[in-house]
């Protein structure tokens, strides 16, 4: 796949993560891809939906399951502005998805090769192509803004009280 498809479908993440942000959410955003057409998105709702596992990666896949009836996944590429963790990862595995893109790394929780390489693992029973750094700059600059913010907002609470 071209260096431009990847970006253009990335940019569509992008905005899927202002919909996180816009909730209060951590913004990430994830769309999968299959023959070019959008079969699942999602954004971070953790904090919303009370769930720890809807994370984008997961609400993404979720919706292209029930869109093409199916839980598997294959011949699809899920394109997400974060590196997933492990349950994501373990995720895109049972799913059999074909290729993940990602954009900023993850050093804390990242299992496609910043702390963790469950996606390179060969003992794995389906391998998925793995390419980082699709607009990193971007993505991760998103995620700096938010946690700034944050920081910001817990600040003033706290010379509030």
């Amino acid at each position: 796949m071209s260096t431009e498809q990847d970006e253009y479908w990335m940019r569509h993440a992008l905005q899927l993560a202002d919909n996180a942000q816009q909730q209060g959410e951590i913004p990430v955003g994830a769309v999968l891809v299959k023959d070019n057409q959008i079969i699942g998105e999602g954004w971070n709702q953790s904090i919303s939906l009370h769930d720890p596992s809807a994370h984008a990666e997961m609400m993404a896949i979720r919706e292209a399951g029930k869109n093409l009836e199916n839980y598997r996944l294959v011949d699809s590429s899920l394109y997400v502005t974060l590196e997933p963790c492990s349950m994501c990862a373990g995720l895109l595995i049972h799913s059999r998805i074909h290729r993940l893109v990602f954009g900023a790394s993850d050093f804390k929780t990242g299992a496609a090769g910043s702390l963790l390489d469950l996606l390179g693992d060969p003992r794995m029973n389906h391998r998925v192509e793995v390419k980082g750094g699709v607009l990193a700059q971007e993505c991760g600059d998103k995620l700096s803004a938010f946690f700034k913010l944050r920081r910001e907002q817990k600040k003033l609470l706290k010379n509030k009280n």
